[in-house]
């Protein structure tokens, strides 16, 4: 039995709705773009712009909800790369961030998560070439 110290609400319920996808046969890209609609506007459109660029530069990445959040996954399923919305965990921003199934691999030490607040076009840039690099 967890102790109900051990993890704070918010936890608990994503650990409720990861479980719920486990026990779904199936977690689409619609599923995402649901997850995506249920969020704050300007967190909404972050994770749609990251959205799209996935879908541009890694289309191979599959769609789909992890731990209720936007997420994408290689061939075998393992997630490479999630969104974070700041509001679902009472953050002060969003989070980009990326499994070690993620080739970021630099020498003995890197970054795997990246705190984003707004979508410039710098930033898009610095977004594209981490997914692509995740990915190669």
């Amino acid at each position: 039995m967890i102790d109900k110290q051990t993890f704070s609400d918010i936890e608990r319920e994503a650990m409720h709705e990861r479980a719920l996808e486990l026990r779904q046969s199936k977690n689409t890209e619609a599923d995402v773009l649901d997850k995506i609609a249920e969020m704050p506007a300007n967190e909404a459109f972050l994770a749609m712009a990251i959205h799209r660029i996935v879908k541009e530069v890694a289309p191979k990445l599959k769609p789909k909800t992890w731990y209720s959040m936007p997420a994408y996954a290689n061939d075998q399923g393992k997630v490479v790369l999630f969104f974070q919305s700041a509001s679902k965990f009472k953050s002060r921003y969003s989070t980009l961030g990326f499994n070690d199934t993620a080739h970021l691999d630099s020498e003995d030490f890197w970054a795997t998560s990246f705190a984003i607040r707004e979508m410039t076009t710098e930033v898009e840039q610095q977004i594209r070439c981490l997914i692509k690099k995740s990915i190669s």
